[in-house]
């Protein structure tokens, strides 16, 4: 069994250097300032995992919108779950537990698909 969270932040390194074709702001809503000026290179997954993950990550965003707004700016954007609580005006505990929820969604998937 992989740790969906390692899977997601080789992901979400692989989808920020523009190979991922999920459809998403690169500035996404209300974050524009926290976005970092310059990336620091970070290990990407390989393209067909890349491509199998992204495929999950669209139907996240197909079932839960907000989840897959989440998973894009923590993995994909880097941006902490605390700013991203922070700039919501919600707890950290709200913004943990939607991550909870997209990343069971994923692995639900990634564990089926993997079958």
């Amino acid at each position: 069994m992989r740790d969906i969270d390692e899977t997601l932040e080789l992901w979400g390194a692989w989808a920020a250097s523009d190979n991922s074709g999920v459809d998403f702001s690169p500035i996404a809503a209300g974050f524009r300032g926290l976005l970092p000026q310059a990336s620091k290179s970070r290990q990407q997954c390989c393209d067909d995992e890349g491509i199998m993950i992204d495929g999950c990550v669209a139907r996240l965003r197909k079932y839960k919108p907000e989840e897959f707004e989440l998973v894009i700016m923590h993995y994909v954007f880097n941006i902490s779950l605390r700013s991203i609580a922070k700039r919501r005006k919600c707890s950290d505990g709200t913004v943990r537990k939607e991550m909870q929820t997209a990343l069971g969604f994923l692995e639900g998937l990634l564990s089926w698909i993997n079958e």
